[in-house]
């Protein structure tokens, strides 16, 4: 058994198509189907069911794959490992954000990249669903997120600092003579929201709900800079953790009254993974105690 084979059955795995898979590790179809069926030789058993182009995993895949991964991680483990006996001058790290955490980000990757200019870092802006099930697949490093919620027994959680909940509107609004405003008032105003996948407007609505009020949401849009300009209209509001306004020309935020008008930002990371040095470095510049 190799691990280039482990590494093929969970590409197959992630994505139940062949042809796709081979896509994604740059081999042809035949070499991923022959690699997979050498693997199933050496095991005696099947780990995919094949109907047609269709393919699901098998009872045994499904208890194989748990043991796929783990040993896929502990080699990736060992491999950064030596790279860190080397220093932690150079190397790469991928890192997860949303984009309520962008200034944050930016901040600390200025900084860290004036001492470790040798690190090559990769960033990846998704919405927190998104981003933990690359963390999940090994695919990033750690992200940067606020996450409320279940947590997941797979990963660790280090908070950051908090954050208000705040009403976002033009300077030409009438809302800005308001120091603080009550979920009440912002149901009654035309709201331009994140779409329904960012953790925001999860967070939100679940408050409204709470509240037994329901918001006037004319706009859905997967683009915070594009939401913002369209908040600078004066037309529309909305609502974002503070530290997601980075730039407030033509724009006023107004604290949520509230008590759980308070986002947490966290740090989350794969619990049993190995630790880079670089991931090390880079949390002092988040300030993670």
């Amino acid at each position: 058994m190799e691990l280039r084979q482990i590494r093929y059955f969970l590409k197959a795995k992630e994505l139940l198509n062949f042809t796709e898979a081979a896509n994604h590790l740059f081999i042809s179809q035949s070499t991923l189907s022959q690699q997979i069926k050498q693997l199933e030789d050496e095991l005696g058993i099947p780990l995919f069911n094949r109907i047609g182009k269709r393919i699901s995993l098998t009872e045994a895949g499904i208890v194989f794959a748990k043991y796929a991964e783990k040993s896929l991680l502990k080699s990736q483990e060992g491999f950064l490992a030596m790279q860190d006996l080397k220093g932690s001058k150079s190397g790469e790290l991928n890192i997860g954000v949303t984009y309520g955490m962008r200034s944050t980000m930016i901040s600390a990757l200025i900084r860290f990249s004036k001492e470790y200019p040798g690190v090559r870092v990769n960033i990846v802006f998704a919405t927190t669903s998104e981003l933990l099930d690359q963390l999940h697949h090994i695919k990033l490093d750690f992200i940067l997120t606020f996450a409320e919620g279940n947590r997941v027994e797979l990963f660790n959680y280090t908070p950051l600092f908090t954050s208000p909940m705040v009403l976002v509107t033009a300077k030409s609004s009438a809302s800005i003579h308001h120091k603080s405003i009550s979920l009440e008032t912002i149901a009654e105003l035309p709201l331009a929201m994140p779409t329904k996948g960012y953790s925001t407007t999860r967070y939100i609505m679940k408050a409204f709900e709470e509240n037994n009020l329901e918001p006037k949401i004319l706009i859905e849009i997967n683009d915070i800079p594009a939401l913002l300009e369209l908040v600078k209209s004066g037309n529309w509001s909305s609502i974002l953790a503070q530290t997601t306004i980075t730039e407030k020309d033509d724009l006023v935020t107004i604290p949520i009254e509230g008590e759980n008008m308070i986002r947490t930002a966290m740090v989350i990371s794969l619990k049993d993974a190995y630790e880079k040095q670089s991931m090390k470095n880079f949390y002092q510049y988040l300030k993670i105690k």
